[in-house]
């Protein structure tokens, strides 16, 4: 038992450097792609870029490999019928909690890189039209980054497309595990197991808790990506009622200007019509032709 024990503590001492060293290439390349996404986000997308990369990325890397990396090997049943074990097992547990995660992080960090993709369009498209036009040409965007036009319904689909993820993979949790997050002990009564078969899970109460904070952890991103939502909106129905007030008075400047030159051509008409039934001669009329001075 005492050289099993050293055995297996003088592997995890070996494959411990190496884990460390792959953590840090994950936290590096999570880094990177962070901060190429931070660029574009607002107050509340870099608070979620920063939970996401904390409590969600740094826990997954960290705490995947220890809490459920024994986890089918430490799922024990008091039976030896073949394939028992594994059925009942694969009933409990259909999807690993921490590859699901892991499919949740990945389906929520790819919408950020739709707004990253199409800001580099939006930089190759101005590149296109100064070589093409040379550089004094006007510029098709005042800021490629700006959140206007096309990219900031980019960025309002990326945001709904982020919160609908972490909603459904919050379904799922519940859904697939029964809102049961690693209880003591499971009673499976699937075939091939002869009569009700009691299972334990190996460290349940380790597994629940850091099951229970990633759940709380999505919540908590799901309203951060509301509020951005929300401000997303604000802003912008705020930035069109300023435009509007902005354009108003010019638009009430030329309507006056129009009307009054209009009201003026009225009534120049209805004078030389008033001297016409007069009988008073026109002022074209009334003007002496050029010849009448040489007989005066």
């Amino acid at each position: 038992m005492q050289g099993s024990q050293s055995e297996n503590s003088f592997t995890y001492n070996l494959r411990e450097p190496f884990l460390i060293l792959r953590i840090k290439e994950r936290l590096e390349n999570g880094q990177g792609l962070v901060s190429g996404v931070n660029k574009y986000s607002t107050a509340f997308g870099r608070i979620w870029l920063s939970v996401v990369f904390i409590f969600r990325l740094l826990v997954l890397l960290v705490a995947a490999e220890k809490v459920w990396g024994d986890e089918q090997k430490d799922f024990d049943c008091n039976t030896r019928e073949p394939g028992c074990h594994n059925v009942c097992y694969d009933h409990f547990f259909p999807v690993s909690h921490s590859r699901l995660w892991a499919l949740q992080l990945i389906f929520v960090t790819c919408p950020s890189l739709m707004v990253v993709l199409h800001v580099a369009y939006r930089d190759d498209r101005e590149r296109k039209h100064q070589l093409k036009y040379g550089e004094g040409c006007p510029h098709l965007y005042q800021d490629t980054s700006k959140k206007r036009g096309g990219l900031w319904w980019t960025y309002l689909f990326s945001l709904i497309f982020k919160m609908a993820v972490d909603a459904v993979f919050i379904f799922l949790v519940f859904y697939i595990y029964e809102a049961n997050f690693y209880p003591l002990l499971v009673r499976c009564n699937v075939p091939p197991c002869p009569q009700v078969t009691d299972c334990y899970i190996g460290r349940p109460t380790e597994k629940r808790i850091f099951t229970i904070f990633l759940v709380v952890v999505s919540l908590v991103c799901i309203l951060l990506t509301l509020c951005e939502i929300m401000y997303l909106i604000c802003k912008r129905c705020r930035e069109c009622v300023v435009e509007h007030k902005i354009n108003k008075p010019e638009c009430q400047v030329t309507t006056i200007s129009t009307l009054a030159s209009k009201h003026n051509q009225e009534n120049l008409q209805e004078k030389s019509l008033l001297d016409q039934g007069n009988g008073h001669p026109s002022a074209e009329d009334s003007s002496a032709p050029a010849y009448s001075l040489a007989f005066s």
